[in-house]
């Protein structure tokens, strides 16, 4: 495990008298990319102003690299920030966007052009440096904008949803860029989107946020095969979230059926929650099954098929490669590892703060 280099401890902060962030705990690890991710309006990007400096939270500490910068100014800490809407200088050329900072800080003319040169064959625009910025694409003014962060040589980079205004397909080729980049560069990012699959795809580690508090905070593969309540699993892709009893360890109620799982330490006939992923349920022909259904409805997705199941008296939805025709009669089959057990929240505050924290 890398190094901790930046440490929230106990943050809040309100606006207007509605609380953004409650009592907020976070350490982020050396070169790690971090992504916060959460619906709008969870505190994502109020967490990431605090650390760039751009607000002061009410309360708690930042801890930089050991060093408390709290109240520091954005300019004195060992950062940049990239935001959606790039803040490029229309009047400026590429060159002297990227060599802005540089200036400030009063680097030679010969520093500031091997490092304008450095960036941008970081970034793949090799050659564009007296281009101006409205003659570029999307695309094209996002990595510009990186290049500029990036020449400052900062610890950290901070991005702030920097692919949202981009067409899917320009997103998706970022993507790759940022972990380029991101193992190129050997620092630290801090991403934040609401888009799962954008988390998904880059990250080292994910905080999932709702409402001012961390839901859960793991690897991908963590938060989508182990998520740990109802609201991550929801929103971390497509899920089957089912109330059930759990009869004992190792065995759970669901649909008035009994199914084997695999988790432990719930008690004796509790009632949980339970999230099975579509591509996980299994359609087998009637009989050879533990849940008989129906199937209402199916899209070709191209990869796969998506339907819709009626049973038990729930609509489950599936992913398969095999076709099932609507109106078929099968049997719903999902192994011991597939579900996920999870506590039930008992009130709206716990659902929201996740079990977890309670």
């Amino acid at each position: 495990m890398e190094k901790e280099l930046i440490t929230l401890s106990h943050i809040c902060k309100s606006y207007n008298g509605q609380m953004i962030l409650d009592d907020l705990n976070l350490v982020i690890h050396e070169n790690e990319f971090v992504t916060l991710l959460g619906p709008s309006g969870c505190g994502k990007t109020t967490t990431l102003r605090i650390i760039g400096g751009f607000e002061i939270p009410d309360s708690g500490q930042v801890i930089f690299d050991g060093q408390d910068i709290t109240n520091l100014v954005p300019n004195k800490r060992q950062l940049n920030t990239v935001f959606q809407k790039y803040a490029l200088f229309t009047h400026m050329d590429i060159a002297d966007n990227i060599a802005f900072g540089l200036r400030i800080k009063n680097k030679t003319d010969q520093y500031i052009r091997d490092k304008i040169s450095y960036a941008l064959k970081l970034v793949n625009l090799e050659g564009y440096e007296h281009r101006m910025p409205d003659s570029l694409s999307g695309g094209q003014q996002q990595r510009i904008a990186i290049a500029r962060a990036i020449v400052n040589e900062p610890k950290v980079l901070l991005l702030d949803e920097p692919l949202g205004a981009l067409d899917l397909k320009l997103r998706q080729d970022m993507q790759y860029e940022l972990i380029r980049l991101k193992k190129e560069l050997g620092i630290t990012f801090l991403y934040v989107t609401h888009d799962q699959e954008e988390a998904l795809t880059m990250s080292d580690h994910i905080v999932v946020m709702n409402q001012g508090y961390i839901q859960q905070e793991g690897s991908p593969e963590d938060i989508y095969n182990e998520p740990e309540n109802a609201f991550v699993a929801d929103f971390i892709g497509d899920s089957n979230i089912i109330s059930a009893t759990m009869i004992r360890d190792e065995l759970v109620r669901i649909l008035g059926i009994e199914w084997p799982c695999v988790d432990k330490g719930f008690g004796n006939e509790q009632p949980v929650d339970v999230v099975i992923r579509p591509e996980d349920v299994e359609l087998v022909p009637r009989g050879q099954g533990r849940l008989p259904g129906v199937v209402s409805h199916i899209i070709f997705k191209g990869v796969h098929y998506e339907m819709e199941v009626q049973a038990g008296g729930f609509e489950w939805l599936v992913h398969s490669t095999k076709e099932f025709p609507e109106g078929t009669e099968v049997d719903i089959r999902v192994d011991p590892f597939n579900i996920q057990v999870m506590n039930r929240p008992a009130s709206e505050d716990e659902q929201a703060i996740g079990v977890e924290d309670v």
